[in-house]
């Protein structure tokens, strides 16, 4: 479809990442879609780069949805505002951490699978 456009290509990844976000390990299919349209021949390193970059655009509404959640902090008592906000910022990392990687094994399985099918 769009064999190099890395940014084509990590933005259809994350779309299905989003889309499939119900199930398990929903970024590791995204990221494997990416990968796959991303190479012609087995490049596992370049497949699980446009895998990451497609767990890092795929990130984009949970990050939003923890700035919601974090505008309603000034109305919380000074105790809790600070434990929600030390909460959302490991949730913040952790799932960073979670969709970029999973998008990278997803995209290396993405590529790899381009000569078996």
């Amino acid at each position: 479809m769009a064999e190099g456009d890395t940014l084509l290509n990590a933005a259809i990844g994350a779309a299905v990442s989003i889309v499939l976000s119900f199930l398990p390990f929903a970024a590791v299919l995204g990221g494997a879609v990416a990968g796959y349209l991303q190479v012609r021949e087995q490049d596992v390193g370049e497949g699980a780069r446009v895998g990451a970059i497609s767990g890092l655009i795929a990130l984009v509404p949970v990050v939003l949805l923890l700035f919601a959640i974090g505008s309603f902090l000034p109305f919380l008592p000074l105790e809790v505002g600070a434990f929600t906000t030390i909460a959302l910022v490991v949730v913040l990392v952790v799932a960073t951490l979670y969709m970029v990687a999973a998008g990278a094994v997803g995209g290396a399985i993405g590529a790899y699978l381009v000569d078996e099918f």
